[in-house]
């Protein structure tokens, strides 16, 4: 690994790095049918940091690239099995967490890296906590936002009455009420039987609806929907998400990366968390952070869950540049 010199920049509010392009993509062919996208970016001999996007499902975009100085860092991106520009589409057979588990090791091997940074939102900061748990040794540093730990809790907040609803009555009459009555006390399960159904116009007009629901409440001001998110991307986002949430992320037991983070001892971190995060509840950075000596956690005021939220960026890009030490 070669440790550029440290160069910091005075951080703009705002202000993303370049836009550039890959120097390196290949496709990861698995051995359960899956074509997994891979893709580095910036200093081919710099200190690799592995962007892991979130949903599960949304795949990454060219923005994710311009958090990290490409003269310092290699940066690698990946779209997780059956979205983005991995194939087959939408598809959840083989997809669990512990197989993106594999498909990231298998992407260390393949670049040879012994050691990365690991940057992960939402649903990324998830499988950052639980790939460095299973690897510490390979992880190090991380920088997480918007954090996750897929318990029951955080499920019910986003899924069940009484949670976000409350804030957001009006889009969660539109995201609960195409759901019969009967089956509204367990929406992860009523909208998985249509996300999956044989019909196409069903799955599409769920897809969407589900998609909509949590794209909405990404930003501290609410996004206003002018028009429905493509639907095959609507589609892969749904069905995988689903598909992890109705099974509790494959994880072995509600709390289980609460229970090991005790193995992230030696592994520095950034948790930059929205102070009105909607999606996510600043509590469980909060209480991350208090288990995890060698974090520390920004909580970006008038912010929400996303990632293009002012502050937010600003946290991001200030502990990228941080990290360089």
């Amino acid at each position: 690994m070669n440790l550029q010199k440290n160069n910091k920049r005075e951080i703009s509010q705002d202000e993303l790095f370049p836009h550039i392009k890959p120097f390196f993509t290949q496709i990861l062919s698995t051995n359960d049918g899956y074509r997994i996208y891979f893709e580095q970016c910036g200093n081919p001999k710099g200190v690799p940091i592995l962007v892991l996007h979130g949903g599960p499902g949304a795949g990454c975009n060219p923005n994710m690239r311009r958090y990290f100085d490409p003269n310092y860092y290699r940066i690698i991106l990946f779209d997780q099995r059956g979205c983005g520009r991995s194939k087959p589409h939408a598809a959840v057979k083989n997809n669990t967490t512990w197989h993106l588990l594999n498909d990231i090791e298998e992407i260390r091997r393949i670049l040879e890296i012994e050691k990365f940074f690991i940057f992960g939102g939402s649903w990324g900061s998830t499988l950052a906590l639980v790939y460095a748990q299973k690897f510490p040794n390979h992880v190090l540093g991380m920088i997480l936002r918007g954090l996750f730990t897929m318990t029951q809790r955080e499920l019910n907040w986003f899924y069940s009455e009484g949670g976000v609803s409350v804030f957001w009555p009006d889009r969660w009459s539109d995201f609960s009420n195409i759901i019969p009555p009967v089956e509204r006390h367990d929406l992860i399960k009523a909208y998985k039987k249509r996300l999956f159904h044989e019909s196409k116009e069903v799955r599409e007009k769920f897809a969407l609806a589900w998609t909509i629901w949590e794209n909405s409440l990404a930003t501290i001001k609410g996004s206003e929907i002018t028009s429905p998110p493509p639907v095959d991307y609507a589609l892969a986002f749904s069905r995988i998400e689903n598909h992890y949430f109705y099974n509790k992320g494959f994880l072995k037991k509600d709390d289980q990366i609460f229970s090991e983070l005790y193995k992230l001892k030696n592994i520095p971190g950034v948790i930059v968390q929205g102070r009105y995060d909607m999606v996510c509840p600043p509590v469980t950075a909060f209480k991350v952070h208090e288990a995890w000596k060698k974090s520390q956690l920004i909580l970006a005021n008038c912010s929400g869950h996303a990632m293009s939220e002012p502050n937010i960026t600003k946290a991001l890009l200030k502990a990228s540049e941080e990290f360089k030490n």
